[in-house]
């Protein structure tokens, strides 16, 4: 049967308005409001590995975290609950700092772990900052990628958050105190306070979970 107009004017109306619902859902996951992490926790696309690969991945694990480009099979996600957050330390120049947190495997079996926290900063009285969070695998030291991290019991996984150094009075900077945690595949939170403070201007980038207890290259 032949398409009148009146049919194609139908057709187009309908992909016109499923564009723009698209569209709509697009920004609203890009905003971050005040009072929720603007950056959740993400896991890349991963494929099955072998169990042969998994097994060999978890005799090495005891030692140091394992690091590879996809899931392994088998493994249970890291969840907040069997894991500890603390505090690294800063580092940076004039106008931008790194912040650096670790997770550590407090739990009692070997985990894995791959992909972005969720952050959100706090002030001296817990409260949440406004937060937008932007997600990196390259920033002020340099190349930071995505890979699966398997952890053993003890080890401990890290990140950085780059924030900015130094603001005027009356802006819309303000400091931080503490910093909220949602691991990778959870959806519970950590606290980890940040002893002298940390220059928030509601922007800030964060990187992938690397291996080891130092959140820097």
């Amino acid at each position: 049967m032949s398409e009148t107009p009146s049919m194609r004017t139908a057709r187009h109306g309908q992909a016109g308005a499923a564009a723009v619902v698209a569209a709509a859902a697009l920004v609203l996951g890009a905003c971050g409001g005040s009072g929720k992490p603007s950056a959740s926790p993400t896991q890349p696309p991963s494929s099955s590995a072998s169990s042969s690969a998994a097994s060999s991945a978890s005799s090495t694990a005891s030692s140091t975290p394992s690091t590879s480009n996809v899931a392994p099979a088998g493994l249970a996600p890291c969840r907040a609950s069997g894991l500890r957050a603390s505090f690294l330390g800063q580092q940076g120049a004039t106008g931008h700092g790194e912040v650096g947190f670790a997770l550590r495997n407090v739990g009692p079996r070997i985990c894995h772990t791959i992909g972005f926290p969720g952050v959100l900063f706090l002030d001296r009285s817990g409260a949440p900052l406004p937060t937008d969070a932007r997600r990196t695998t390259n920033d002020f030291f340099g190349t930071a990628p995505v890979a699966s991290l398997i952890l053993a019991p003890g080890r401990r996984a890290s990140f950085r958050i780059g924030v900015t150094h130094g603001f005027a009075p009356g802006s819309s900077c303000a400091t931080a105190y503490a910093l909220q945690i949602i691991p990778p595949n959870d959806t519970a939170t950590l606290r980890v306070a940040i002893p002298q403070g940390a220059y928030e201007c509601r922007t800030a980038t964060v990187s992938p979970l690397r291996p080891g207890g130092s959140a820097y290259p």
